[in-house]
């Protein structure tokens, strides 16, 4: 339960805080009102606002439905819909779908985690809070940087503290070149012996080597992001993440837990599905949106053990305890992308009302449940990279066993959602699709496509490491009238209200970067 309290010039937060009944929402709004900050206090709780700005960055459920799963799920196939709000799956513009990120993002995690820093910056008795927060700081702009591509950044969140509302957009370059001196640093600087947020820090619990061992993963994940545009640099900042320390087991991953309470504390993306999606006790089966033909096909085709835990038909979300027969992985389909209620006749023939109750849905009771945690980063996809980083040669040239245990623990880690994978599951899996060292490209895509399956429910990651690797290979869709001439796209839009309210930095960052299209490459995505 949340309760606010009014004091001064904010809100002091007390309990359990979660994104959902905080949002405000800004489709139309610039940086001047985006940057008033409703929860800055005159004399601010530390830990209240941490708190408060770790579970907005897991969501507020207002850009989770838009930009995790219409947007960047849809795109990535994780997803599928025969409705064209369903903006990723057709490749159509929908402004209030491609801003909501943005917007939500600045409104709330930016701005709380800008006045941390400002708060912690020059105590030394404060020193882990501020390098606690210089590295969760990373991860907010790093996923915002990978979305939209050059963004506001070193004048970001500063309405509040500098009185400054029209910030200019920094080039993705130098983002990437700060974001990853700054997990070298605050990485480095955290000190077991100092003061930690502890119990107000809900994914670690203030556990400073934790934190070091994520900041090192996520220098990891943002130095394979440059192995295109930059690979020398990013076999620099691989070496170091890896000599840093990166994390060990599951025990590490970075996640925020949630109850199945009520809206305060679910998991947004999973209610989000259960409540605006599938409504699978009324709608039984004619849901808005389903898995995509490709992921469970990858899932069903390699007899993989996680597909009763992804997937479901309608059935088994309407009523639990019809599970055993409605996730069995012999029923399991997906609906392919790109179709509408109509053109998906004339790929179907048979077709008719009721068919798509025969289609899957996300497990609501188990990876989708309102329960499940909120996943910023797992061990499996720390190995996965690592396995990337052995096949380039940057590391300790043991590809086939850190993409062995990378598996394993994507497999072990559905513990988290309630579920047991056997160790004898995981090795007849592993036994009957055994690394394939036989090319390059092979072993890219054997790894990558694990990472995508491992990243289902953090489709903006999935999103952008399939920009950077072009795995799993997916099949553009073609729907008419369509933004991009049928090729997936490559970024998100900025917001419309950014041209005419922040119109000189917008046209500034348009020229720098290129067309404000989805398909405009961003810099470490140009070919």
């Amino acid at each position: 339960m949340i309760r606010y309290i009014k004091q001064k010039r904010g809100l002091m937060l007390t309990g359990m805080l979660t994104a959902a009944t905080m949002l405000a929402t800004s489709c139309d709004k610039g940086f001047e009102d985006m940057n008033k900050n409703p929860n800055a206090l005159t004399d601010p709780v530390l830990e209240n606002l941490f708190t408060y700005n770790l579970v907005k960055t897991a969501g507020t459920g207002y850009e989770n439905h838009r930009a995790n799963l219409i947007y960047c799920g849809a795109m990535v196939q994780h997803f599928a819909s025969l409705n064209t709000y369903w903006s990723g799956d057709k490749y159509l513009s929908n402004v209030e779908y491609y801003s909501a990120y943005f917007d939500t993002g600045y409104q709330n995690q930016v701005k709380e985690i800008e006045q941390i820093i400002s708060l912690t910056k020059d105590n030394t008795a404060l020193s882990n809070k501020y390098n606690v927060a210089r590295i969760w700081r990373a991860y907010i702009y790093s996923r915002m940087t990978d979305l939209y591509g050059d963004i506001p950044y070193s004048e970001a969140g500063k309405g509040y503290l500098s009185n400054l509302y029209a910030p200019k957009y920094d080039k993705q370059a130098d983002i990437y070149a700060d974001l990853l001196k700054e997990l070298e640093q605050a990485g480095g600087a955290l000190d077991a012996t100092k003061a930690t947020y502890g119990t107000a820090d809900a994914v670690y619990g203030g556990d400073v080597a934790k934190w070091k061992r994520f900041a090192n993963s996520l220098m990891l994940r943002l130095g394979m992001r440059l192995t295109k545009v930059d690979a020398n640099s990013a076999q620099t900042w691989v070496k170091k993440a890896i000599a840093g320390g990166v994390m060990q087991s599951n025990d590490d991953i970075a996640k925020i837990n949630h109850q199945d309470t009520n809206d305060n504390n679910r998991n947004l993306d999973g209610n989000t599905l259960k409540t605006q999606e599938y409504d699978a006790a009324n709608l039984k089966g004619k849901a808005n949106s389903k898995l995509s033909k490709t992921f469970v096909d990858f899932l069903k085709n390699n007899n993989d053990p996680r597909l009763p835990y992804f997937a479901t038909l309608w059935q088994g979300n309407a009523d639990a305890t019809q599970l055993a027969t409605a996730s069995a992985p012999a029923v399991q389909k997906g609906l392919p992308n790109g179709y509408d209620n109509t053109t998906i006749k004339n790929l179907i023939t048979t077709w008719n009302d009721n068919s798509l109750a025969e289609y899957s849905e996300a497990n609501l009771n188990y990876v989708a449940s309102n329960a499940a945690p909120t996943i910023f980063q797992t061990y499996a996809e720390v190995e996965l990279l690592l396995a990337e980083a052995a096949l380039r040669g940057w590391g300790d040239g043991q590809a086939a066993a850190h993409y062995n245990k990378g598996v394993t623990a994507a497999m072990k880690m559905f513990s988290l959602y309630g579920a047991t994978i056997s160790d004898a599951a995981i090795t007849a899996y592993l036994t009957a699709r055994p690394y394939n060292a036989t090319t390059t490209n092979t072993q890219m895509e054997q790894i990558h496509t694990q990472y995508w399956a491992v990243n289902f429910l953090n489709s903006y990651e999935a999103y952008a490491n399939w920009r950077r690797t072009g795995y799993p290979v997916l099949t553009p869709t073609n729907y008419p009238g369509n933004e991009t001439g049928g090729v997936i796209p490559r970024r998100l839009k900025y917001p419309q209200s950014e041209s005419s309210k922040n119109a000189a930095n917008y046209n500034a960052a348009v020229a720098q970067q290129g067309a404000d299209l989805f398909t405009t490459r961003m810099w470490w995505d140009k070919q």
